[in-house]
């Protein structure tokens, strides 16, 4: 919702990202609700990996970006919300987390839900196939955070720790962010605007916590990780599109009609089969 208000009010995506990432970052390290051990945290073991997502969440947003701009808003929605197939078969190869009948159909009617509901116009996705590279990146890349989440989250993350490991995910992208800004500040090609400070704070808050919540859902006994990731997944679909149609009044066509009814109904199959 907050990317479809950047759009609205002309807000600059570059700005807006890296900001929200500097606001992501203290608000984990506000949580953490302890003295931060900056000196220590390379000795934490899953400082490697927070390292490591921290460039590929703004590698696969520049990835997005350009995918935006050459291929269109609904082949980056497919690319990044179909990556969910990535950490379902991680944790069911992984993890050996069970697959019923029921929950395998569940999944399989998610994946084509997510197509049905993003796609906006009735001839498809079209893709020129020179451009193909940065989708796949797409798919990749939010396909390796989820599932790099759940690894790290399972092997080195304490519970006590979850808000210092979000915090330094967040930090190293928006280092990494900043980088580029100052380039961009000595090409002189960088104009920096108050709104898309703003922009970026309000996206960082509800950024930093889905990805402090996410982690909690998926230490949760009740749920394995495909059932966690299809459900998290799905659910942003429907809500999202349901308050697109109450707050800026878009217009579904008939295979979005069907694809937001089979995501609801992909819902109750995977959820039933916990």
């Amino acid at each position: 919702m907050v990317f479809k208000l950047y759009e609205k009010f002309n807000i600059t995506i570059l700005q807006a990202i890296i900001t929200n990432y500097i606001i992501a970052c203290s608000s984990g390290l506000i949580a953490y609700g302890k003295p931060i051990p900056f000196s220590s945290l390379p000795t934490f073991e899953w400082f490697p990996g927070a390292v490591t997502l921290g460039f590929i969440f703004i590698s696969v947003f520049t990835c997005m970006a350009i995918t935006t701009q050459r291929n269109g808003l609904s082949v980056v929605a497919v690319a990044s919300k179909m990556s969910v197939a990535v950490p379902i078969l991680f944790g069911i190869i992984m993890y050996k987390e069970a697959t019923g009948l029921w929950k395998v159909a569940g999944m399989l009617l998610a994946l084509v839900a997510v197509y049905l509901t993003s796609v906006k116009n009735k001839d498809g996705l079209m893709i020129d196939r020179k451009n193909l590279i940065f989708p796949v990146l797409v798919f990749i890349g939010s396909g390796v955070i989820d599932t790099s989440l759940k690894y790290l989250e399972t092997n080195y993350v304490e519970v006590s720790d979850i808000s210092l490991f979000s915090a330094t995910i967040f930090g190293c992208a928006a280092l990494i962010g900043v980088v580029i800004l100052l380039f961009k500040h000595f090409q002189g090609t960088l104009q920096l605007q108050l709104k898309n400070i703003f922009a970026g704070i309000a996206l960082g808050i509800p950024n930093y916590f889905s990805v402090f919540f996410l982690i909690k859902a998926l230490r949760h006994a009740g749920m394995d990780s495909s059932t966690t990731f299809t459900v998290n997944n799905v659910a942003i679909l429907v809500v999202s599109t349901l308050l697109g149609i109450l707050i800026f009044k878009e217009k579904l066509i008939p295979k979005n009609w069907v694809g937001l009814a089979l995501a609801i109904i992909s819902l109750f199959m995977v959820t039933a089969a916990v």
